[in-house]
């Protein structure tokens, strides 16, 4: 079955290909000035495969909703997830250990505990999903290093044909030939951090390529963190007549680290970087971790192939792309084994018939077919025991879209989405006669205004559906006994689709301009959501399983911005700030106007940075300021402590050298950086994460 798929879009890549090397041919024979001609469209429509970031802040401003980009190649430090999206507006970003494990990824409260495969958000890179077809992702294999700008369409704003999630998506546009010629990066820090780059690239008159090879080492904070990945990402692009380009990239990650799991509060803050088994109690010599050996190894191989062409009256993009993964993840009771094979397509077309009118129809189809076996640990040496569960595992997606923006008055933009989902979810026991097939089919409507009074204001309002199938984490649920492996077993869960309607109503804008510009955005959004999909943890937090909640559940919150420039003094600065309030609850059921726990009330991200000949210095702030329950009931004497997280950034840029040095949490303050949920906790429960103490890292890039 794998070597079907891959011998299916393998074949489908190539012929998307082929037009290019047809191209080539006539090229040589009648060299042209069409590409300078294409290059200048593009500036104006922004129709690229690869758009500039004005020409990308272009095509989200036409979106009635909550978006923003990152730009990591502006960042020094890029060692963590949270090193380039700390700073977006509504982007919770909660560190698992502190390196390139796998982060939590949360937008508007989507896929809150699930972990350490991800759901609620679509992961894009260039445009093509990362996630399977289950709608899970595994954050670590993203590598931002390698990314010109990630954009990030939140909520019901995401524009990919295949997304209906709660939380949006974030699209990663790879850095090609035609942007960097070649990168040198190293980077060093506490706890065993390193890391490396080597990125080259070429350009010609139609083609252009870039290969990046990287790798990451670290020890960690915690005892039993360390770990190791090694990327290699490629593309190579064409651009022919008549603005068509193409564009074909591979990427490879191999990773694995160890898992420290989570500790009861009085140890968490006592002693954070120790784990489960560092004492002599019952629950340490139940619980040690070093015997048990929780992990995680990752393989994934990923081919991809987009086009485009056409003009602005009418344009065309099709993608294709196959994935390839092979995990070993072992928690302290069970290891799951698994690989899948991924393939989808996706076609797009755009029209603009004037200047008043904007249409889209879109098509879109994934596939995946994942083996799955489960195995008993044992508690002495983490070897593997018997196998109590084996599955075939297939989903199947299949989305029709179609949208229209018309200009009603001048300043004044109504849009309209909607889309039509097909969604197949199968699981079959290879050992029993258990059986899950679960379809739905919906459809996704989006209603919103863009209204701009200014060319320096944006505001916005949206009415929006959205749907959340279950991922095969969900689906299937496994009991192992921590004291008896014996007693292990694997169950189907019939779960249902989440669905939620969102109300978003925010502006963007800039005051002055120049280095003394400020831009701000500010984003109010309600969602009401039904079956939520809520995952729960035991003692030991570890996964339970997954349920819809019947009663009912709202996701309200704020999204807030704002960065720029002024003098004092006649001295330089910059800074930057986001806010994020969270206020998710239980409206009817068990939990009634309970905190839905997982997700900080409030977070704040800040820094001010002083310029001066090539440096920026100054000090950053993390701080989230109210306690936070670990479990729905909201039981007291058991929380995420309040923190804030005191650091210092120093930069140097002199042409093609960048130099950085940060420090983080500099107080080493004790705090937990996530938290395992369950339904009820008590204070001996193993649920809270301990963040990493005081730390200093430093780097060295060269441009060429």
């Amino acid at each position: 079955m794998q070597s079907q798929f891959k011998q299916r879009v393998l074949g489908a890549v190539l012929a998307c290909a082929l037009p290019p090397a047809t191209a080539q041919s006539a090229d040589q024979q009648e060299p042209t000035t069409l590409p300078a001609v294409t290059v200048s469209a593009a500036a104006d429509t922004g129709a690229s495969l690869n758009p500039s970031v004005e020409q990308e802040r272009r095509r989200l401003a036409r979106i009635p909703g909550g978006t923003g980009i990152a730009l990591p190649q502006e960042e020094g430090k890029l060692a963590t997830l949270r090193d380039v999206l700390g700073h977006q507006p509504g982007v919770t970003v909660q560190d698992w250990f502190g390196s390139f494990d796998a982060p939590r990824l949360s937008i508007r409260g989507s896929g809150i505990q699930s972990h350490p495969a991800s759901r609620g958000v679509a992961m894009l890179m260039d445009g093509l999903p990362l996630n399977e077809a289950d709608g899970s992702y595994v954050s670590s294999v993203l590598e931002p290093r390698n990314a010109a700008q990630i954009s990030i369409r939140r909520g019901a704003n995401a524009r990919s044909p295949g997304n209906e999630a709660l939380g949006g998506e974030m699209d990663f546009q790879s850095l090609t030939g035609r942007e960097e010629r070649g990168r040198v990066r190293l980077e060093a820090g506490s706890f065993g951090q390193q890391a490396w780059q080597a990125a080259v690239g070429t350009v010609g008159e139609r083609f252009d390529g870039r290969i990046s090879v990287s790798g990451d080492r670290y020890d960690g904070f915690r005892h039993h963190t360390n770990g190791e990945r090694d990327s290699l990402q490629a593309n190579l692009g064409y651009r022919g007549e008549s603005g068509f380009e193409n564009r074909s990239y591979f990427a490879w990650t191999d990773l694995a680290y160890r898992i420290a799991g989570a500790l009861p509060m009085s140890r968490a803050y006592g002693d954070p970087s120790q784990i489960m088994g560092d004492g002599n109690t019952a629950q340490d010599r139940l619980s040690n971790l070093y015997r048990r050996n929780p992990h995680r190894n990752v393989r994934q191989t990923r081919l991809a192939n987009r086009s485009l062409w056409g003009n602005d009256a009418l344009r065309h993009e099709l993608g294709l792309w196959w994935q390839n993964a092979d995990v070993e993840e072992q928690n302290p009771v069970r290891a799951s084994l698994w690989g899948s094979d991924t393939t989808g397509a996706q076609w797009q077309t755009t029209g603009a018939p004037n200047e008043t009118l904007r249409w889209r129809v879109a098509a879109a189809w994934s596939g995946s077919d994942i083996d799955r076996d489960f195995y008993a640990i044992s508690p002495q040496i983490g070897a593997l025991l018997q196998r109590f569960g084996s599955f075939d595992l297939s989903a199947r997606n299949a989305h029709l879209s179609a949208g229209l923006d018309i200009e009603l008055a001048p300043g004044w933009t109504l849009v309209g989405d909607i889309k039509w989902n097909r969604v197949e979810r199968d699981v079959k026991s290879r050992s029993t006669t258990a059986a899950l097939d679960r379809e739905w089919s919906y459809a996704t409507p989006k209603l919103g205004v863009v209204w701009k009074p200014a060319a320096n204001l944006r505001t916005y309002a949206n009415l929006s559906r959205s749907h959340e199938a279950p991922t095969f984490d969900d689906l299937v649920v496994t009991s192992v006994s921590m004291s008896n492996p014996a007693q292990a077993s694997a169950s189907l869960v019939p779960l249902g689709v989440q669905r939620a309607t969102t109300v978003e109503v925010g502006a963007e804008g800039s005051l002055g301009s120049g280095a003394e510009a400020t831009r701000w955005q500010l984003s109010i959004y309600r969602s009401m959501v039904d079956d939520e999909l809520i995952r729960t943890t035991d003692a030991a937090g570890v996964s339970v399983g997954t349920y819809n909640y019947v009663g009912g559940t709202r996701h309200q919150g704020v999204e807030a911005g704002i960065d720029g420039g002024f003098r004092l003094a006649g001295n330089a600065f910059e800074y930057r700030a986001s806010w994020t309030w969270s206020d998710y609850r239980f409206r009817d059921g068990e939990f009634a106007g309970n905190r839905i726990a997982g997700i900080s009330r409030h977070f704040v991200n800040a820094e001010l940075l002083y310029l001066a000949d090539g440096w920026r210095v100054g000090p950053t702030l993390r701080w989230q300021p109210l306690d936070e329950p670990t479990d729905h009931a909201n039981s007291s004497g058991y929380a995420q402590k309040r923190y804030a997280l005191l650091g210092l950034r120093a930069e140097y840029r002199n042409g093609p050298w960048i130099v950085h040095v940060h420090g983080d949490n500099l107080t080493d303050k004790r705090y937990a950086s996530s938290i395992s949920v369950t339904d009820r906790s008590t204070p001996t429960q193993m649920l809270l994460f301990p963040g990493s103490g005081r730390s200093i890292s430093a780097g060295l890039s060269y441009t060429f």
